[in-house]
């Protein structure tokens, strides 16, 4: 991208859920852009969205809609990316990618901008992708605990938003809440299944007064999608190719904000007070730790936040390599739009 005027920044997706999200944090950060762009699926056409205090009218998703974009931030489902981002880039914009269509392309970098900044600069078919939102909700602090540690096992529990499913999980739960509240239920076995009946939306069982021991689609040996990109992406991330890795995804009714429960084994020894040295310092991360004083991340207090934040630090009751944290993150900001968002920065400096 040479030249010194502002790029020129296209959102795909402007009118999704994570879409809204990144309009926000636009208009919140520093304003390095010029023209930001504002791209949808035909029938948004003409909408009018705000993006740094101005209504901009959201064109049709085409190949024309590219020309003159430096950068796209793309977030629509993976066939959208698959067919789309291509077309983007090869009309000469660098696209970052929000969806899983990428994300594990050899030729296509996985970038946190915290972790791994150096991978953005190499991206032969011209697109980086942006990690999967429970991923995210972690591998800040896990990243800076690795680089001092050395990171050798991870098993991770989450329990995650019915936003990660989009609107319709958020619309499912509160659907679901009306139904339940005010009511005894939840005493006697499928007393909710019955209140609910077949509203469960986008998951397989009732999200209201409930947990879903799942996220995803089935993968081989009982496995799910969300389970295997949070394996896989945290090993490309952290260019640990081998790491063991065991994760268990869970739903929860909670409207945003991930959390998850991670024990981590490392090379050597390590301290509760070195640890929370590292996680106290370390960028995008807050370490919230004083259950004494029942001070420790929940999602109430995280959502619309940017870092990630820890607490529960301890090391572990028979392990003195390993440590046990508790980190909660919000999936639509530092979980999708943040992070592509801060990543379309770092390609923007380039210009510079």
């Amino acid at each position: 991208m040479p030249g010194t005027s502002r790029p020129t920044l296209a959102v795909v997706g402007a009118t999704g859920a994570v879409g809204t999200v990144m309009l926000r944090i636009l208009s919140q950060r520093a304003d390095i852009w010029g023209e930001i762009r504002l791209v949808a699926s035909p029938r948004s056409a003409g909408r009018k969205l705000a993006v740094r205090g101005e209504e901009v009218e959201v064109l049709a998703l085409s190949e024309e809609a590219f020309d003159g974009v430096d950068i796209a931030l793309f977030d629509v489902p993976d066939e959208i990316a698959e067919r789309w981002a291509p077309v983007a880039a090869a009309r000469g914009a660098v696209v970052v990618d929000n969806s899983g269509a990428f994300r594990m392309d050899p030729d296509v970098p996985l970038v946190v901008p915290e972790v791994n900044p150096h991978a953005v600069h190499s991206r032969p078919r011209g697109i980086v992708a942006n990690p999967n939102c429970t991923t995210l909700s972690m591998i800040v602090a896990l990243g800076a605990l690795h680089a001092a540690y050395g990171l050798r096992e991870l098993v991770v529990s989450s329990y995650q938003a019915v936003s990660g499913a989009g609107r319709a999980g958020v619309e499912t739960l509160r659907q679901q809440m009306s139904l339940v509240a005010g009511t005894d239920l939840g005493t006697n076995p499928g007393d909710v299944r019955r209140a609910v009946g077949e509203n469960t939306g986008p998951f397989p069982e009732p999200v209201a007064l409930n947990v879903v021991p799942w996220a995803g689609s089935l993968r081989e040996d009982g496995w799910s999608s969300e389970e295997m990109k949070v394996r896989d992406e945290s090993r490309k991330i952290l260019g640990l190719p081998k790491l063991p890795v065991a994760v268990t995804c869970v739903r929860v009714p909670v409207v945003t904000t991930h959390s998850l429960t991670v024990h981590a084994r490392f090379q050597d020894e390590v301290t509760v007070d070195g640890a929370r040295e590292i996680i106290a310092t370390a960028p995008g991360v807050v370490l919230f730790d004083n259950p004494e004083a029942g001070e420790f991340p929940t999602p109430a207090d995280v959502v619309g936040t940017d870092p990630t934040w820890v607490g529960r630090v301890r090391r572990a009751l028979d392990d003195p390599t390993a440590l046990e944290l508790f980190v909660c993150g919000d999936n639509l900001r530092k979980g999708a739009a943040l992070n592509a968002t801060q990543i379309a920065e770092l390609i923007a400096a380039e210009r510079r």
